[in-house]
């Protein structure tokens, strides 16, 4: 659902019952309630196991619910563990910088950006993974994470880009004040429901439009004294899209995810019910529905009945479970799962000690070539917040894979004689990036310590020859 930069300016005069529509029509759209689903499978709530209710069908074929026979309910972990394990894989490490442009050196433009950005990063990429886009609101070195199910954009009808939009919450829609902050490209105001009223329709404004930097100045004689107010030159709000399709990685990986979770909830259940037990009951044509429904359910709750009459005889049968071919289609369905989302199922790489880089790296093709739509995804998202702080710059990502460490090592200083030492430190597996830097510093305090310490030994035994000679 696309509500336009166009129909917000249209609808300025009343603007605050506006909005309150707009919203409400974004929470009943498809994709919205896409993405509260998605919460819930990222939670291991995943909705279609939990809402299976185990029937029985009398002769007439009318339904009821089964409570004798076992409702093992199994979530899997699938759609947190995928997404979690694409953006690990790509910002795990962290961000570095080429240090291009006005960067001058690598470390400005993450100075820039602040100590949490790589955090934050994280945290954007998993939600944009799981409702499709994320956006976030950029104010002076402070970011706010606002997820779909949050923020409501108003995209221009022409050029596609975001001009406008609303953020929203409350912690109980029908019994709570509802909070919406209007973002605009010359500032933010801010929209409440009204004194003991509730819902979208009793929205007014709270909070007048106010730029989105303030200069304050500050003298002991006036305290704090406002000299000027700043907007940048484009709306603070920026989106991070999970991948170029723009939606969910719910979308496919769900038909998948409940076909694993049904069958295996099934197998628990026919273990609950003793092989699948069932009875032939002999010489019981006279009774009635209600009459075999009551000793099926005696014969399961009690495990014990009498028959009718002495010609009446009851046989029980049991039919043994098909382990193998329910074990192979879980088996098929959760390398589907890992297949059709690009994931590294470590299975495939097995546990042995002689495992090469060679084929550590043909198991991760797949990963890497969805890495690489979404790090561009990254890029673009980055790209934005340095333009508003005024950058030139580009991202290099440090992919958090696993190795054969002795292999890396040893190709790495093969080449060391043509490498410096900041490239060799990179290249070996078991130094993270974040300890290049302080390892280079503690190398080169080292080496200037030795050198002072030649020149003093060297100083020494000259003034030691001289007067020798002397």
């Amino acid at each position: 659902m696309i509500i336009t930069f166009q129909e917000f300016e249209a609808h300025e005069q009343d603007r605050a019952k506006w909005l309150g529509q707009a919203i409400a029509q974004y929470k009943r759209s498809d994709e919205y309630n896409l993405a509260l689903e998605a919460d819930k499978y990222d939670k291991q709530q995943n909705t279609r196991i939990l809402n299976t209710v185990r029937k029985i069908y009398d002769i007439t074929g009318q339904e009821s619910i089964d409570f004798t026979n076992p409702n093992n309910q199994i979530p899997s972990n699938f759609f947190h563990r995928l997404n979690v394990q694409r953006v690990s894989y790509s910002l795990g490490n962290g961000v570095s910088f080429a240090g291009k442009g006005e960067a001058k050196a690598k470390d400005t433009t993450k100075e820039a950006l602040g100590n949490d950005f790589d955090d934050i990063l994280f945290r954007i990429g998993l939600h944009a993974c799981e409702h499709s886009v994320c956006y976030c609101f950029y104010n002076d070195g402070d970011y706010h994470i606002f997820p779909m199910t949050e923020f409501l954009p108003f995209k221009d009808e022409v050029t596609g880009k975001i001009r406008a939009g609303v953020r929203f919450w409350s912690l109980d829609w029908k019994k709570r004040p509802i909070v919406v902050d209007l973002y605009e490209e010359d500032g933010y105001s801010r929209y409440m429901t009204a004194e003991k009223k509730y819902g979208l329709g009793a929205l007014e404004l709270r909070e007048k439009k106010r730029p989105y930097k303030v200069m304050v100045q500050v003298s002991e004689a006036d305290g704090e004294e406002v000299i000027g107010t700043e907007n940048y030159s484009s709306l603070p709000v920026k989106a991070m899209y999970g991948n170029r399709n723009h939606q969910s990685t719910l979308v496919g990986m769900k038909a998948n995810i409940d076909a694993y979770d049904l069958i295996h909830s099934g197998y628990a259940n026919d273990l609950s019910e003793c092989a699948q037990m069932y009875w032939i009951i002999d010489n019981a044509a006279g009774m009635q529905e209600d009459d075999v429904k009551r000793l099926r359910d005696r014969m399961l709750l009690q495990h014990i009945v009498v028959a009718d009459n002495q010609n009446s005889e009851i046989k029980p049968y049991a039919q043994e479970i098909p382990y193998n071919s329910r074990e192979a289609c879980l088996n098929r369905i959760r390398d589907c799962i890992y297949s059709d989302f690009g994931a590294l199922d470590v299975k495939s790489i097995g546990a042995g000690a002689n495992i090469t880089a060679t084929e550590i790296r043909a198991a991760y093709q797949t990963m890497d070539e969805e890495a690489d739509d979404f790090e561009y995804q990254v890029n673009e998202f980055i790209q934005q917040i340095l333009e508003l702080i005024g950058i030139e710059d580009y991202p290099v990502f440090h992919r958090n894979r696993i190795s054969n460490a002795m292999e890396e090592t040893q190709m790495t200083m093969l080449a060391a004689n043509y490498l410096d030492d900041e490239t060799v430190l990179k290249h070996l597996p078991f130094i993270t990036v974040d300890e290049v830097e302080g390892i280079i510093q503690r190398k080169d305090k080292e080496t200037a310590g030795r050198i002072i310490l030649q020149d003093i030994t060297q100083e020494k035994n000259e003034e030691e020859n001289e007067d020798q000679e002397v």
